[in-house]
C-alpha cells in the first residue's frame, strides 16, 4: 500500500495477489479416479480517493486465473484416412499423462497448455471491476462488472448495491444484471449480513462494567 498525494488530498493505492485451493487431487468415486482441486490465482488493485470531509471514492480492479491443466479432448486427436478418424492410442497415451501429472505440475502446466494456444490462455482469464462511494465509512453506494469470455462460461453481468455499516454490524444489498443471456444470475438479488465479533465482545465488556 502506498499513498500518493493528489493535489491536496491524500490517496491509498493498494495491490496484492492471491493463490487458493492448493492441495493434492481428490477423489469423488472410492479412488478410481482423480480431479485437480479449483486452484485459482487473483491479482488486483483498489484506488482510494477522498472528495470531501467524510466522502471517498473508491475504483477497484482484479483479474483471474484458473490454475487446473487441460485436459485432452479427443477431437484434437484426429487424422484423414477418407472420412476423419481418432487416433485412439495417441489419445489415450495423453489422457494418462493428464492423469499422472501432479497437482503442483498441473499449476505450472495450466499456463501453456490451452488447445487453442496463447490466445485460448488469455480466454481463460476473467475480469471485476467495481466503484464505491462511502459516507463516514458508514453509507457505502456500489456498482461493478464481471466479465466472463463466452467461451469459458459466458458470466457476464452488472451488480448494483448499496449498504450500512454500525459498530457491530454492516448489512449489505445488491441487485444482479445479467448482460450474457441465458445467465441463471440475471435479475437476482443478495445479501450479506456480517458481524464484527471484537465489537461484540467489546460492546458486551462495556455493559458488564457499567
Amino acid at each position: 500500500t502506498v499513498y500518493p498525494i493528489i493535489g491536496r488530498s491524500e490517496c491509498q493505492f493498494s495491490w496484492g495477489f492471491n493463490i487458493s485451493n492448493i492441495g493434492s487431487k481428490v477423489s469423488y468415486d472410492g479412488g478410481t479416479n482423480s480431479s485437480f482441486l479449483p486452484t485459482n490465482l487473483r491479482l488486483g488493485f483498489s484506488f482510494l480517493f477522498p472528495i470531501y470531509d467524510y466522502n471517498t471514492l473508491s475504483i477497484n480492479f482484479d483479474a483471474n486465473k484458473l490454475l487446473v491443466p487441460a485436459a485432452p479432448r479427443q477431437s484434437d486427436y484426429t487424422y484423414e484416412y477418407g472420412n476423419t478418424q481418432y487416433d485412439t492410442e495417441a489419445y489415450n497415451r495423453a489422457k494418462d499423462k493428464f492423469n499422472n501429472t501432479g497437482s503442483i505440475s498441473g499449476i505450472f502446466k495450466s499456463f501453456s497448455d490451452a488447445p487453442g494456444g496463447f490466445k485460448e490462455e488469455l480466454r481463460e482469464i476473467y475480469f471485476s471491476t467495481g466503484l464505491e462511494y462511502s459516507y463516514n465509512r458508514r453509507f457505502f453506494v456500489r456498482a461493478g462488472y464481471y466479465y466472463e469470455n463466452k467461451y469459458k462460461g459466458n458470466r457476464q453481468y452488472a451488480t448494483f448495491g448499496a449498504g450500512f455499516s454500525l459498530n457491530v454490524f454492516s448489512l449489505d444489498a445488491a441487485y444482479v444484471l445479467a448482460t450474457a443471456q441465458s445467465s441463471p444470475l440475471d435479475q437476482t438479488m443478495r445479501f450479506t449480513l456480517s458481524f464484527d465479533m471484537d465489537g461484540i465482545k467489546d460492546l458486551i465488556g462495556r455493559k458488564r462494567r457499567r
